[in-house]
């Protein structure tokens, strides 16, 4: 026996009557889509936890960004206290390409974070300021982008 299907006009739901219009665009016009290579000037990770779980979370971004091929540094600015040298040792970061800084005197951890990224000697800018606010961010930014740098900001919880 053979059944015979004849396709009924029926109505259909709001939802899929929505879901039948392409609103957001296919793969293949996203794919085709122009894209800046051009990273952003400023990112901010958040991580919340134990200080020991959220090292071992930041080590594969820090080892990463110790391995870039730009000639640069990858530059700490105020790392947390349990951020040390033998962490980054047993993290397997490359020591010789990061500089740990701390601010001196009157200077905040931004004006140094600032004053790195401005400098232009660092790829990446690691920063430890909690909390950003607008202001903050936009000098970051007008700082990365003068320095042709990157500013990462962590913020611990």
């Amino acid at each position: 026996m053979q059944l015979v299907h004849t396709p009924q006009h029926t109505q259909l739901s709001l939802f899929e009557a929505f879901m039948a219009q392409p609103l957001v665009p296919t793969l293949k016009e996203a794919a085709d889509a122009p894209w800046s290579a051009e990273p952003e000037a400023f990112s901010e990770l958040s991580l919340r936890g134990a200080a020991e779980s959220c090292l071992n979370l930041l080590a594969p971004i820090l080892r990463e960004l110790s391995e870039e091929k730009d000639a640069r540094w990858l530059t700490l600015i105020a790392p947390p206290a349990s951020l040390t040298q033998a962490w980054l040792r047993d993290a397997g970061l490359n020591r010789e390409r990061i500089l740990l800084l701390q601010p001196r005197g009157a200077q905040s951890a931004q004006q140094l974070t600032c004053e790195a990224l401005r400098l232009g000697r660092s790829h990446t800018v690691v920063s430890w300021l909690n909390p950003i606010n607008a202001t903050t961010k936009q000098q970051l930014i007008s700082a990365a982008r003068e320095g042709d740098a990157q500013s990462l900001n962590i913020r611990l919880g």
